[in-house]
């Protein structure tokens, strides 16, 4: 059996990786194999955080802080491991479909930090304008932030799907050892059966009313979500609501 495990996938071909090019693979599979699905599944799922007691308490920073640090930490690994190969490389088809994955995630991921520096401001219902209305791009949902969450949402996931594939080509390439492949394929699949679980436990709660709560006063709760398979709580009876509403 364990003959069987270090054994190359295809056994017409050696498993041949050293150098430069070994550390590029091994930093680019923890950072697209195993950060960023974990910064996606904080950011979809923990926007209410473990024990948070909303409405009362509103915009909990945890899923954000664990988000972002995670993305920032992938893209300084992503950016040393382009470093490793920024060479001549192979020309065999593997080598090719490597290449045109792996450079496509590099430009979705730059799109991605790209879109969230300019998502423009939070605001927040105590935040005023001269003319006395709320402001913020979140807050008021302006076309600035919606073009940002189709971006960085669709974007991400898209980027995700992407490194699947580069990261695949990438060891059919080395010809890795099946202990790669089981490795990594059992921890995508543990990826997906979390993911399908908290999305049934109904946990992938709207970034907008975990900052503002449900009332629709708050101009973003008078639009859609954006994004797929979003849950929303349902906005206090008209009786409940003390605040004037105004018109999008």
């Amino acid at each position: 059996m364990l003959d069987w495990l270090l054994a190359p996938i295809d056994a017409l071909r050696p498993h041949e990786i050293q150098g430069a090019a070994a550390w590029h693979a091994r930093l680019m599979i923890l950072a697209w194999g195993g950060l960023v699905p974990c910064g996606i599944l904080a950011a979809r799922f923990l926007k209410l955080w473990p024990g948070q007691n909303w409405p009362q308490e509103l915009d909990h920073p945890g899923w954000w802080h664990l988000h972002r640090g995670l993305h920032y930490l992938t893209g300084a690994l992503t950016l040393i491991a382009l470093g490793l190969i920024l060479l001549p490389g192979g020309s065999s088809g593997a080598a090719t479909t490597h290449r045109l994955f792996g450079w496509s995630v590099a430009g979705l991921a730059a799109l991605q930090f790209a879109s969230a520096w300019l998502r423009g401001s939070k605001g927040g219902p105590s935040e005023r304008v001269p003319d006395d209305r709320p402001h913020g791009d979140h807050y008021a949902m302006t076309p600035r932030r919606r073009a940002f969450e189709y971006i960085h949402k669709f974007g991400g996931y898209l980027a995700l799907f992407g490194a699947c594939g580069a990261i695949a080509s990438g060891l059919w390439h080395a010809n890795a050892p099946r202990w790669m492949w089981l490795l990594i394929g059992a921890w995508w699949l543990a990826c997906l059966v979390l993911f399908g679980w908290l999305q049934r436990r109904g946990l992938a709660f709207d970034t907008y009313q975990a900052h503002w709560g449900s009332d629709l006063v708050h101009p973003g709760n008078r639009r859609p979500p954006i994004g797929f398979g979003i849950r929303r709580h349902p906005a206090p009876s008209a009786a409940n609501e003390t605040h004037h509403h105004e018109p999008l």
